[in-house]
């Protein structure tokens, strides 16, 4: 979300280790080489021959890569289309009479709530008829404000908090491909908003607990809205995985927050000031609000009339988002991070295997409960290139009443201070996530963390051996057997950076086409693994990143450690989400925030200054569709 250094969460000031302090002194030599193979070598990860062009003398990457650019356009290769398809502000196909988008913001809260939300996020496609026919799934991260209202923010009003809380959660919208040209239908039975203002269920085992009780919800079992939608996941089962993450930036801590909140990265104000018109959103007056933020949200997007549900036994955090792998036993392995300065890695072990569907059920109800049992783990890298999930289970180790942890709805709700507890490893900025189902491997973007070596921080050492890590980078680790394993190993993909660049720490190791600052993640069905970027506006084309271009989508070839260009976006945006249809002919992508300015919050008066994109007024965050010119699969 934010990308100014002031605004980014830097709230773990327990004393666990870092990746940088385990490599002293025995895995420095480990890690050095780990370094050089992960740069030179690169093992294989296999992918699934289940689409053309995977076989032996096909090369992955057969698409012509593109340079860098700073046009305020979206550019993709030769014998590629990028059709913009759903922008913000277009109306979902909820009803007949759909409000359309105005160009001056006068858009009303009732209009935004059944129109698009506002900075696409991450996206999911889920088949009607196959790949021509479906849903589309978005998550809408956060408002510009400046963007949004006539007048920006002066002045603040009621109206304005509602349209802000409208233009955020998940828009769930039925696409039909005719030919190469993608369209929304409108009206649809499956269209839905989700946004700040929807009941939500609590389930699992911090439901009802005295920590999510309020003056409103007196049961701790229901929740209005879902905010800061991140990253996203698909399940076995058909639902959608949403990832609530900056939730801090909505909440009024007052002059004296407490031990729990500064934990959690709470400011006396909010940044989105909504407390000044929306009481719940002021920890000083409903301290147990600011608990029901930070969970997973599953979705059902088959089914327009299901509630939304907080799932509370994945733990709660700055969840970037949620990803599935499934072990042979097909229990169900949920993999989690969070997006904060030296915060943790998780992952979820569900007790129970996935059941089919059966009689009077679909999948996805078959397996309405399967997240609310289960085991939630944090991870520690060992000195030695090993690894182990920690339990996060009420009753071990130092998780018992003496410690503050007075059952394991306690433990969900402040997972982060338990991690602390059991000596997890702080991680620089975990972003999205990728998992080889056949390897048994994960791979996760770290996009940053300029916070590296500076006074008061640990140093650097082989496993993070830049100080000031404005580029970022990927690693991955292997399960041991299983899924379910409590052991794992691990070492760096790859470092990103500018080969050519000035300083050292940032010329990072790239085969390739050089990139900064990974963010999105997402393997296609042919094993390719593809990285989105987010630089910051106050960053793009300036300084160390003056010959990167604007924020890009690259695909990597794990076989040979190729990494090669495929889309530059827009000025200013951040390029994120992707979502292939199952023959892999269609990828949609999210553009998200096109022209943000450096201040991260747009001049009312001067709405356009940084970009016009995509149809030459206001900017507005839109979903492309990209096909190859001859309805082939993408990357081949």
């Amino acid at each position: 979300m934010f990308k100014d250094p002031d605004l980014m969460e830097d709230s773990n000031h327990c004393a666990n280790p870092t990746l940088c302090e385990l490599s002293e002194p025995t895995r420095r030599q480990w890690l050095t080489q780990a370094l050089q193979w992960s740069a030179l070598a690169w093992l294989p990860v296999s992918g699934c021959a289940s689409l053309p062009g995977a076989g032996p003398g096909h090369p992955r990457l057969g698409f012509v890569g593109i340079a860098p650019s700073r046009a305020d356009a979206l550019a993709v290769p030769p014998g590629y289309s990028a059709q913009v398809l759903a922008a913000w502000g277009e109306p979902v196909g909820m009803a007949l009479a759909m409000p359309a988008f105005r160009e001056d913001a006068s858009n009303s809260a009732a209009d935004q709530a059944l129109q698009l939300g506002m900075h696409h996020d991450g996206i999911q496609y889920f088949a009607l008829d196959g790949s021509h026919h479906g849903l589309l799934v978005m998550n809408h991260e956060y408002t510009d404000d400046g963007l949004l209202h006539p007048g920006g923010m002066s002045p603040w009003t009621l109206e304005k908090v509602r349209k802000s809380q409208a233009a955020h959660g998940i828009s769930v919208i039925e696409v039909r491909r005719h030919g190469q040209q993608w369209q929304m239908v409108r009206p649809s039975a499956y269209a839905r908003r989700i946004t700040a203002n929807t009941p939500c269920t609590l389930r699992g085992p911090a439901a009802g607990h005295a920590l999510l009780q309020t003056a409103a919800d007196p049961q701790g079992h229901s929740v209005l809205g879902t905010l800061n939608n991140c990253a996203c996941g698909k399940t076995p089962w058909g639902t959608y995985l949403s990832g609530e993450e900056n939730f801090r930036f909505y909440f009024a801590g007052g002059a004296r927050p407490n031990a729990d909140q500064q934990r959690w990265g709470i400011t006396p104000e909010a940044w989105f000031r909504w407390p000044e018109h929306d009481p719940r959103f002021d920890a000083t007056l409903h301290p147990n609000e600011f608990h029901r933020f930070g969970w997973i949200v599953e979705v059902d997007p088959m089914d327009p009339g299901s509630v939304p549900v907080k799932r509370t036994a994945l733990g709660r955090g700055a969840h970037e988002g949620a990803w599935v792998a499934t072990t042979r036993t097909q229990r169900a392995v949920v993999y989690t991070g969070e997006d904060a300065r030296f915060e943790y890695l998780y992952k979820f072990v569900s007790r129970d295997a996935i059941a089919p569907a059966r009689s009077g059920l679909t999948l996805a109800q078959a397996n309405h409960a399967l997240l609310d049992h289960g085991t939630l783990y944090v991870a520690r890298f060992g000195a030695d290139g090993s690894g182990e999930w920690l339990a996060l289970v009420h009753g071990q180790g130092p998780l018992t009443a003496r410690h503050g942890f007075a059952d394991q709805g306690e433990v969900l709700v402040k997972t982060r201070q338990a991690s602390d507890l059991l000596g997890a490893t702080k991680m620089d900025r975990p972003e999205w996530l990728a998992i080889d189902q056949d390897q048994h491997q994960v791979f996760c973007a770290l996009t940053n963390n300029s916070a590296r070596g500076q006074p008061g921080q640990p140093d650097v050492d082989a496993a993070n051996p830049r100080r000031n890590n404005v580029m970022g980078q990927v690693i991955r680790w292997q399960e041991d057997g299983d899924f379910d394993s409590t052991r794992f190993e691990w070492n760096t993909l790859v470092l990103a950076g500018d080969p050519g660049g000035a300083r050292a720490e940032a010329r990072g190791k790239v085969r390739g086409d050089a990139f900064a600052c990974p963010d999105g993640l997402m393997f296609d069905p042919r094993g390719v693994l593809w990285i989105q970027t987010d630089v910051g506006a106050s960053d793009l084309n300036q300084g160390e990143f003056s010959r990167l271009g604007n924020n890009q989508m690259l695909a990597c070839d794990p076989a040979t450690g190729e990494v090669r260009r495929f889309l530059s976006g827009p000025v200013n945006c951040e390029v994120t989400g992707a979502a292939l249809t199952p023959d892999g002919s269609t990828l949609f992508v999210n553009i998200q925030h096109p022209g943000e300015p450096p201040s991260e919050r747009s001049d009312a008066s001067d709405p356009q200054r940084f970009s016009r994109w995509p149809h030459g007024g206001r900017p507005r965050s839109a979903t492309v569709a990209i096909r190859r010119d001859d309805g082939g699969t993408i990357g081949t």
